[in-house]
């Protein structure tokens, strides 16, 4: 059996990708120090005897025992409430867990995918956003610990493709939503969706015109693995290039959850990125990859699983309380 690891394995995206890998005949090896992820999104793969989970902090030093083929560098902060309220370990699983984990892959011989973001754009002054675009990003401003420390991941996992010879991969992520998404993390679904099955008033921050485009997650993960076995090592866009306004967005899921709420709107927030679309010829191209379920029915998927939250989830005002895990 191949082996893979798995950081950030108890997030959203991670949880879906151990699954996916189980799937396909693989020993999966999930890594994460629940700073943001949650241990239900795995604990049905515990009694998987293919499945091997190791609570660690890849900030620190990694130690894997077995060979390794793949590792999948998916441990991250990702949404605005969470690299707000702990900058710090944000720029440092980014940089340092990168780091250890790329010094890993080179000692095991294993190949590398690490998950960077739509973000390296920021406020994007071209569109769609193409792999050569180089962004428009402000360094110092409140998100520049998340958008440069997927910079300069990029930037090191291509130093030691080109020093070291290492097997690297490069996904740009561009929104993604689905089941175990975070309930209230600040990401424009689950923020739409607490609203709405609360009873409360949409926030749309800004005037609405802002755009985004949502991509499933099954479809994001199918990317995902193509490309890891794929032969290509620079950037690639996965996502769905069908792009909404927030404000019309808001408007399908008050029509969705079949509430009568209303839109309120705030002051957007500083440098919060107002087009989002991917350019994704590049996967189609070498992936042969497009994404295949609607809107529609993913929402409808995404939002049969917010209504099975309970509601200590549903009503929980405070996010997750990370004390516990900031380092002085």
């Amino acid at each position: 059996m191949k082996k893979v690891l798995i950081t950030g394995a108890s997030g959203f995206l991670g949880s879906h990708l151990c699954e996916r890998f189980l799937k396909e005949g693989y020993r999966v090896i999930g890594m994460d120090n629940f700073i943001t992820g949650d241990s239900k999104n795995i604990s049905h793969l515990f009694n998987n005897p293919s499945f091997e989970f190791i609570e660690h902090d890849v900030s620190e030093f990694i130690k894997v025992d077995c060979d390794l083929d793949y590792i999948l560098h998916f441990a991250s902060p990702a949404s605005p409430i969470d690299y707000l309220k702990i900058p710090i370990q944000t720029l440092k699983v980014g940089s340092l867990g990168t780091h250890n984990l790329l010094g890993l892959a080179k000692a095991k011989g294993a190949r590398m995918l690490i998950a960077s973001t739509s973000e390296v754009y920021g406020d994007p002054l071209v569109h769609p956003q193409t792999e050569d675009y180089y962004g428009n990003v402000n360094t110092i401003g409140p998100r520049g610990v998340y958008d440069e420390a997927k910079r300069f991941q990029e930037s090191i996992t291509m130093a030691y493709h080109r020093f070291h010879g290492l097997e690297t991969r490069i996904v740009r992520i561009f929104n993604t939503y689905g089941p175990r998404m975070r309930l209230n993390d600040g990401r424009v679904i689950p923020a739409f969706m607490g609203q709405a099955l609360r009873g409360e008033d949409l926030t749309v921050f800004g005037d609405g015109s802002q755009t985004r485009s949502f991509c499933y997650v099954d479809d994001q993960v199918e990317g995902i693995y193509r490309l890891l076995l794929s032969d290509y090592v620079e950037p690639v866009n996965i996502g769905n290039p069908h792009e909404i306004t927030i404000k019309d967005f808001a408007e399908e899921i008050i029509k969705l959850t079949g509430t009568n709420q209303k839109i309120i709107y705030k002051d957007l927030p500083v440098n919060d990125p107002l087009q989002r679309q991917p350019d994704i010829s590049l996967a189609k191209k070498i992936l042969n990859w497009e994404p295949h379920i609607g809107r529609a029915e993913g929402m409808k998927k995404t939002f049969e699983y917010f209504q099975g939250l309970s509601n200590d989830e549903l009503y929980k005002s405070e996010h997750k309380d990370f004390k516990n895990h900031i380092k002085k």
